[in-house]
């Protein structure tokens, strides 16, 4: 028999992105048998106004990396720099080659429009690698070249930051899981990341906790929750159009 794939991957631009939007729905993910793979495009070399880049991306790698072992994940940095992720050759590829190493069956990502450009131009990676990662001919060159996946993955992508987009706007999402009862967690896993807080602070922005609380909030209002992440499932042409996370979160989630 078959083994079941079990492998969740999330794809973030930056060290704490996926912490913000979608480690609630991990936490849930996590305790229902699911591995969690954690993919950061950027090494946030730019996120400090104390700290030159060669400091702050040491920094904000460990941070990543403690944050994502309270899920037990597995932490996958591509080193690209802050405002330098391109889509580009070379970036096409080593996001499809560690799509290609996790053969994830479902993957989490930043929507097309947000507020940071290297937000928009990761989830366009990540739609092409999902897709890219299971044709024959498309090669990497990669020294640890991977083999192809068989299946493209269910993709989602999670809401924006406040749930705005560009022009203020709420953005509406088609599905919303319950996250009431993992909102600590994602307290604790987005407090790893010290250095940002501070440096929002500092920015005179939305205090870091209470805005990703602030986010849940409004997701939770929509749809009857406490506190609520929301996502769309990309279903066009040669991707999963069956909603796998009804399967798995069926009793939190709400379309």
């Amino acid at each position: 028999m078959e083994k079941k794939n079990v492998r969740v991957m999330a794809i973030g631009a930056h060290p704490d992105d996926v912490e913000f939007m979608c480690s609630g729905t991990l936490k849930l993910l996590k305790e229902r048998g699911y591995e969690i793979h954690i993919c950061v495009i950027s090494n946030g070399d730019l996120g400090s106004s104390v700290m030159g880049p060669e400091e702050i991306m040491k920094v904000r790698r460990q941070e990543a990396m403690k944050a994502a072992s309270l899920l037990e994940a597995e932490f996958y940095p591509l080193e690209e720099r802050d405002f330098q992720i391109e889509f580009d050759d070379k970036t096409k590829k080593k996001v499809t080659e560690i799509i290609r190493k996790v053969d994830p069956i479902i993957v989490f990502t930043h929507q097309h429009e947000d507020y940071v450009v290297d937000h928009e131009v990761t989830s366009r990676l990540v739609r092409l690698g999902c897709f890219a990662a299971s044709i024959p001919n498309y090669f990497t060159g990669s020294d640890q070249k991977q083999k192809i996946i068989l299946d493209v993955p269910h993709l989602y992508y999670w809401s924006p930051l406040e749930g705005r987009n560009i022009y203020g706007d709420f953005v509406e999402k088609r599905i919303h899981i319950d996250i009431t009862k993992t909102i600590d967690f994602k307290v604790e896993m987005l407090s790893c990341h010290k250095s940002q807080s501070e440096w929002m602070a500092e920015l005179g922005m939305e205090k870091y906790i209470s805005g990703m609380k602030k986010t849940a909030k409004k997701y939770g209002e929509v749809s009857g929750f406490n506190y609520a992440e929301g996502f769309t499932q990309h279903v066009a042409t040669g991707y999963p159009e069956e909603n796998i996370l009804k399967d798995i979160l069926g009793d939190v989630m709400k379309e």
